[in-house]
């Protein structure tokens, strides 16, 4: 199944991706060979994730949550939505 995921990494940014194993694709972050953007920021850790039930809406969902200001997506990982 697809999965929605954020990364906190080593600078304390987030990092929001997809994918459909997401045990691999969180080693091939901190290997280094996943994203440009974290392999600057080793090392990486899961801070949440959502699994989705295809691949199209685990693609919505990465959008929209990288659309997200950092209050927002800090909220999400609280596992509450910030009001507007």
């Amino acid at each position: 199944m697809p999965w929605v995921y954020l990364l906190r990494c080593a600078d304390d940014s987030l990092y929001c991706g997809w994918t459909v194993d997401l045990d691999r694709r969180l080693a091939a972050h901190n290997a280094g060979t996943a994203s440009r953007y974290t392999r600057r920021r080793l090392p990486v850790e899961l801070a949440w994730s959502q699994e989705h039930p295809d691949r199209s809406s685990a693609m919505r969902a990465e959008a929209a949550i990288k659309k997200l200001e950092r209050p927002d997506k800090l909220a999400l990982l609280r596992g509450r939505a910030r009001s507007a």
